[in-house]
């Protein structure tokens, strides 16, 4: 089996930046760059390029309506003409929005789907079992409108490029704070795309959605798993719950392949959620991501960044993980064996900003024996517990 894994440049995708003071910046990108090449853990020969912008302009207009791609088009202009900016908050693009318009949006955005399916192709053509884009993951795209800092779903690109050019069994695993709607509607008629998401419960966070009867629909019924999780859940309990119904969703659907989008925001430090997990989260759910390819997609898996928006002390980290973790590096070892004393490199971050927290962390993990515990936390873990029971009934 091949055991090759590769990082998709996203270099490119650098240009999706709406704003020097949007929460959705490309600096994690360079972050997570720069600690794994200086933990000697990332170099030039694993990288691999995305694919043309033809391409990938193709697959978004096979994805989104024809008029929402003009609409992004135009307001990607210098200077937008006037009847376009009239019209933005019709496709979600709004100025004073959460996703708004920049010059260059469009490009942007396609560099980013041209990432993400070069990260499928990598993997379904067998030139690599596992492949990495971290600019990827904007799951949260309609066809016809933007969402939550997404312009174009290029997760939904990604699995689409699959079922069309190499058919089999796609499960989709969705691990960001916030629920994955914008793929799990494309999909939700799908009986050959499973989309599971664990996030916070939608009853207090964006987008609103992904509650546990939301199941699938017509023939994709069953093929469809949320796993809204109560504010404030730490980390047993997410592993808990993320563990059984990850395995449960496995056995009933039996993937050829797995795609995961890894949004990083359920850490405690995140500003945007209320979810109070530790980096051991996201050591432990790559683990499990990857043993379950082993067992059931002959090590298949494409993995795609997402949110996270805590830049400077949780989002490299927690990437760095995925990728030691997709390419079995031996550093992992060194972590697991002494979590208190697996230090980050001394020279990093070697990026200069005057938006650097005072107080970095200075080991891979976190030492949570100085957080204070959440004071409802049995509550919170039985809520959990009923919850995932709920959520996998048709699943039995």
């Amino acid at each position: 089996m091949n055991s090759k894994t590769v990082w998709i440049d996203s270099s490119a995708s650098g240009r999706y930046r709406f704003h020097e003071e949007h929460p959705f910046h490309p600096i994690r990108l360079a972050l997570t760059e720069d600690l794994l090449r200086r933990s000697g853990a990332l170099d030039s020969s694993q990288m691999s390029a995305p694919l043309s912008m033809v391409e990938a302009e193709q697959a978004v207009r096979s994805l989104h309506r024809a008029d929402y791609v003009e609409a992004v088009r135009a307001l990607s202009a210098s200077k937008p003409e006037t009847a376009a900016v009239r019209r933005a908050a019709e496709y979600g693009l709004q100025e004073d929005g959460d996703t708004p318009y920049f010059p260059g949006m469009h490009e942007a955005a396609i560099s980013v789907v041209a990432g993400s399916l070069a990260a499928a192709e990598a993997v379904m053509s067998g030139a690599a079992a596992h492949a990495l884009h971290l600019a990827g993951g904007l799951h949260h795209a309609f066809p016809e409108r933007a969402s939550g800092f997404c312009v174009y779903n290029d997760v939904s690109a990604a699995i689409g490029r699959i079922r069309e050019r190499y058919g089999g069994r796609v499960l989709y695993i969705d691990t960001d704070v916030h629920h994955g709607d914008g793929v799990q509607w494309f999909f939700y008629t799908d009986p050959d795309v499973f989309t599971f998401s664990i996030h916070e419960t939608g009853k207090f966070l964006f987008p609103g959605t992904g509650f546990a009867h939301e199941r699938g629909e017509s023939t994709g019924y069953g093929a469809c798993l949320n796993l809204p999780m109560d504010p404030y859940t730490e980390d047993d309990s997410w592993l808990e719950c993320f563990g059984a119904a990850l395995e449960t969703a496995a056995a009933a659907f039996k993937p050829d392949v797995i795609v995961s989008q890894h949004g990083c925001d359920a850490h405690a430090f995140d500003p945007l959620a209320h979810i109070h997990c530790s980096m051991r989260v996201y050591r432990e759910m790559p683990r499990m991501i990857r043993e379950l390819a082993g067992r059931y997609t002959q090590g298949r898996w494409v993995a795609l960044g997402g949110g996270g928006y805590d830049h400077w002390r949780v989002v490299p980290r927690a990437w760095g993980l995925l990728w030691l973790e997709m390419s079995g590096n031996p550093l992992l070892k060194t972590i697991d064996a002494a979590p208190d004393e697996a230090f980050l490199p001394q020279d990093w971050p070697s990026l200069s900003s005057d938006k650097r927290p005072s107080h970095m962390p200075v080991t891979w993990m976190d030492d949570t024996s100085e957080w204070t515990p959440m004071p409802r936390r049995a509550e919170i873990t039985d809520k959990n517990r009923k919850m995932l029971e709920l959520a996998l009934q048709h699943l039995g």
